[in-house]
């Protein structure tokens, strides 16, 4: 690691082969055995072994060799000894090699000329090189294509030595002529590269006399071309309308690499949107020809950089880029809906919603095991757009109303969500989805999507038709009255055998009381045999046979049950408003009492193994008050101001989705005495279409600003660490950039010494997941002169990591002894990975259950306001507050709220803040952190700790 390397061979790590033992192989006739013998000396030479006794042996022996596996071997062993001595001069013996090399490259067999010619290109000594020139010159002219595209390369390596134009003046004259002639590509490509490389204006001159012949030009050519045109066109600006012609008829050219490489070029160059149009017409082409998804996904990447900077252009391309829907992968899906959903326009909202209600569609029929999670995303999808555009929910709610009764659960509430949401935005569609909704809800087998509904249809059921049919529709799912029969003899015989038997899988039950009916009145026969189930036979009840809501209620759910109450409640209420017949008002309110009773009395029983919870129950009894006694106060508060409070929430939840857009699109301007050029006052001569747009492109991103997007330079003072004090003799201080996944530390060191500093060596040692890529260099240091070190550290968690070391080195005066200056600790913060990110509550919540590292912070600040110390928290942390603000209003003491973030790994970083302010004025409480690795969960309860004792 301490030298250069061109060579790299796996190497088994075992018993080390002796030199002894190599030297007899060597010297033997045995081919195989000679074969074996240089890879062990390869081997130990790669890994630091000097062996110069080799040498001679090698030269005596391997060197006649005739086997081209031999030969080969030779070259590699060639080219990893030292061919220099301490002072940088050739070492003598090296003659010797030259004659072979020079019988090598007038070889019969192209083999041996072709690798001794690439041999040629990792040779530094110019000595060596020199007289082989003319018979490397030779095989430029050799009849097969192996030999003479090495040869381009060797002459390439040669003319790019310090004194290389000394030894091959008119290197570039001859490759330009030898590229007129040549046929094969790969030849072509490496003539054109090494003119590419050492004689740019002859490979730009050459591009142009044959510009129409380029789209014939085999892939490798192609691709040096465009590494040509971007290199011009970043020196001179001024030229690059000529060259995105070429680009843009290189769009055609049959490699799918080829074209991909084009339109990243053609972005990079240009703004101009015939351009940029074209490129995007490429990526989505390729996007839909390509089988890798890999390679979709890279290229999803970049239409959503361009998304970014093109977005009207983009807009034109929806379609085409919904056509991706059709790969089965769901990373590749929900990358697309991404991108589509923010270049949702009233244009072209139809025709996307179309799309997204086939897809729908096909996940009914398809088998695939993913078809509940892609559904569930269509429905977010198609929700995001009725929300921005509401006149397309009336194409849509319908049909995903036909998914409530989902089997998975995600997707049925997302459905639930978005009807509740469209039925307060679009009143016009308000009977529609309520008579929906009431013909659907039996299907509806979870209790969230359950609760959801009848929350809907006890807010938007208003006419008296609308009112019935939701009692109806609720006492259908609720099944007949009471929930249970046991008679006292039944009773009394099982609590006898409680104790010997341990439950009772079904009693048959005679009663000869009065039955009550669900109507209300009495039952005429004697005896009604009834079958009351066991607790798992609830659980396991069939919807065929039973209402869902029976099935919830009986499995003892009884949030559901008060749901149930609630909605009942809230029908009643608007029947006594709608309903002129004052009978059938009492009459319905007699049944749900008997509703609400049956539930008291199930949860109350035995029967069950779970009773009822005391919510519930409070609920419950509640609602059975309110109906015996209602005023105009409480129908106020049950009919109006829980829509209101709903309608609120969407209110909130719009205005902060607004600022956000806004906050995106703030956009820096650039300076008042920045330099402005007038198009319309340019010259037009001799510019095409395509040129003129490019130029005014530009001048609108140095209006706008674009151009001056950089991070300020005064930040980056702040990122500067002082290594070592101001009275070491060597100073030290290091600038950090944290990238995704690696450190770069750029340690400036400063000798402050009158001696100069010998094999001065910067190490450095690293905690936690952090590590060093590449091993120390020693530098030598003149008096009081600085040098520039970069350090690359890699990155493999979102954890707070330290970064130490020292500084050691040697004085001229006393080279024995060497001085070694402990540099500062570097405390690489997790707050540089982690960043602010929306997440839905559902969620945060699902999360929240399924993370199993926490990390419980007990509040200790003096900050004595509740929102203050919220927000102190968020600053300190970089996160989102989730919670809207809406939800934090007023002051009662008490504060919760959850906080997300995201890191760069793509690691998921949850946080509970839950506070409440004591007598004495102080906060108390926790904050509890939650993630999928042990690192987050750990370091933001440090920097938590910290910060909040730092705010005292």
């Amino acid at each position: 690691m301490e030298k250069s390397c061109s060579l790299l061979v796996h190497f088994d790590k075992g018993t080390p082969a002796l030199a002894n033992e190599i030297k007899e192989a060597l010297e033997g006739s045995d081919v195989e055995a000679k074969i074996e013998a240089m890879k062990k000396a390869i081997m130990l030479l790669l890994n630091g072994e000097t062996i110069p006794q080799l040498f001679i042996t090698i030269i005596r022996y391997v060197l006649p060799s005739e086997d081209h596996t031999v030969q080969k071997l030779l070259l590699l062993y060639l080219e990893i000894i030292d061919k220099t001595d301490s002072r940088g001069k050739v070492l003598p013996e090296m003659i010797l090699i030259c004659q072979n090399l020079r019988n090598n490259l007038q070889h019969p067999n192209e083999y041996i000329r072709g690798v001794t010619l690439r041999f040629l290109c990792r040779l530094n000594e110019a000595e060596i090189v020199e007289p082989l020139i003319p018979s490397i010159l030779e095989n430029l002219k050799h009849r097969h294509p192996f030999v003479r595209r090495n040869a381009v390369l060797a002459v390439m390596s040669v003319y790019r030595l310090p004194q290389g134009e000394q030894l091959l003046v008119d290197a570039p004259e001859l490759i330009e002529n030898f590229l007129s002639s040549e046929q094969d590509n790969s030849s072509k490509r490496n003539a054109f590269l090494m003119l590419f490389t050492c004689a740019q204006d002859r490979a730009v001159s050459y591009l142009f006399t044959h510009i129409d012949r380029i789209i014939d030009w085999g892939e490798q050519l192609q691709m040096i071309i465009l590494e040509l045109i971007k290199k011009v066109c970043r020196a001179n600006k001024g030229e690059k309308g000529k060259y995105i012609k070429i680009i843009i008829s290189l769009l055609n050219a049959p490699s799918t690499a080829v074209i991909y490489e084009c339109a990243s070029t053609l972005v990079s160059l240009s703004s101009a949107p015939t351009a940029v149009r074209a490129a995007a017409n490429t990526y989505c082409q390729l996007l839909l020809s390509q089988s890798d998804n890999n390679v979709k996904l890279i290229v999803l990447d970049r239409l959503n950089e361009l998304k970014a900077s093109h977005r009207e252009i983009m807009v034109e391309m929806v379609m085409d880029v919904l056509r991706a829907l059709s790969s089965p992968n769901l990373d590749i899906r929900r990358k697309t809906l991404d991108i589509v959903l923010d270049l949702i326009t009233p244009r072209n909202v139809d025709e996307v919603i179309l799309t997204l209600k086939k897809e729908v569609v096909k996940t009914q029929s398809g088998d695939h095991e993913k078809n509940g999670e892609y559904r569930q995303m269509l429905v977010q999808a198609i929700h995001t757009c009725a929300i921005k555009f509401p006149e397309v929910a009336s194409a849509v709610v319908h049909l995903l109303m036909d998914f409530l009764g989902d089997t998975n659960i995600a997707s049925a509430m997302d459905v639930a969500v978005f009807v509740r949401e469209i039925i307060e935005t679009n009143p016009k569609l308000r009977v529609s989805i309520i008579t929906r909704l009431l013909d659907t809800f039996y299907q509806i087998c979870a209790s969230r999507v359950c609760s959801c509904a009848l929350w809907i249809i006890g807010e938007y059921c208003l006419s008296l038709s609308e009112v019935e049919s939701g009692i109806s529709t609720i006492k259908q799912c609720l099944g007949d009255l009471p929930f249970f029969t046991v008679s006292e003899e039944v009773e009394a015989q099982d609590s006898s055998k409680s104790s010997s038997q341990s439950a009772v899988s079904s009693t048959t039950v005679s009663s000869r009381r009065p039955v009550v009916l669900a109507d209300g009145t009495y039952a005429t026969q004697s005896a009604v045999l009834e079958t009351a189930l066991s607790p798992p036979t609830f659980v396991q009840g069939s919807l065929a046979s039973i209402g869902n809501l029976r099935s919830l209620i009986l499995s003892g759910n009884f949030f559901v049950g008060a749901v149930v109450a609630c909605t009942l409640t809230k029908l009643v209420l608007r029947l006594e408003e709608v309903q002129p017949s004052k009978t059938e008002v009492n009459k319905a309110t007699t049944q749900v009492l008997l509703i609400l009773v049956s539930m008291l009395q199930l949860g109350q029983s035995s029967v069950l193994t779970h009773p009822i919870d005391n919510d519930s129950y409070d609920r419950i009894t509640l609602c059975m008050k309110l109906l015996c006694n209602t005023g105009d106060d409480v129908r106020k508060i049950w009919l109006q101001s829980c829509r209101q409070s709903f309608v609120n929430m969407l209110a909130d939840k719009q205005l902060r989705e607004t600022e956000e857009i806004k906050a995106k699109a703030h956009i820096s301007n650039a300076q008042p005495d920045d330099l402005i050029d007038f198009y319309h006052l340019k010259s037009r001569k001799g510019m095409s279409l395509l040129e003129l747009e490019d130029e005014v492109q530009d001048d609108l991103k140095r209006a706008t600003g674009e151009f001056t997007k950089d991070g300020d330079d005064a930040n980056k003072l702040n990122r500067i660490l002082q290594l070592t004090g101001f009275s070491d003799p060597v100073y030290a201080e290091a600038y950090v950039t944290v990238h995704h996944y690696d450190i770069v530390l750029d340690v400036t060191v400063i000798n402050r010494t009158k001696e100069t500093l010998q094999n001065l060596c910067l190490e450095l040692a690293t905690m936690g997941d952090l590590k060093l890529v590449e091993r120390p260099q020693n530098y030598t240091l003149a008096p009081e002169s600085s040098k520039q070190i970069k350090a690359n550290i890699k990155v493999s968690s979102t954890e707070t990591g330290v970064i130490f070391g020292n500084i050691v080195y040697e004085t001229s005066s006393n080279v024995l002894d060497r001085s070694v200056i402990v540099l500062n600790d570097i405390h690489i913060d997790i707050m540089d990975y982690i960043s602010p990110a929306l997440c839905a509550d559902l969620a945060f919540r699902t999360m929240w259950a399924e993370f199993e590292w926490e990390n419980k912070v007990a509040v200790n600040t003096v900050i004595q306001d509740e929102k203050e110390f919220l927000n102190h928290i968020i600053k300190s942390t970089n996160m989102k507050c989730l919670t809207p603000l809406s939800a934090l209003e007023g002051e009662c003491g008490f504060l919760a709220a959850n906080l997300y973030a995201k890191s760069v790994f793509g690691e998921d970083a949850l946080v509970n803040l839950s506070i409440e302010k004591q007598a004495d004025g102080k906060l108390s409480g926790y904050i509890r952190i939650r993630s999928k690795t042990q690192g987050i969960a750990l370091s933001l309860g440090d920097k938590i700790t910290l910060k909040q004792k730092g705010a005292a």
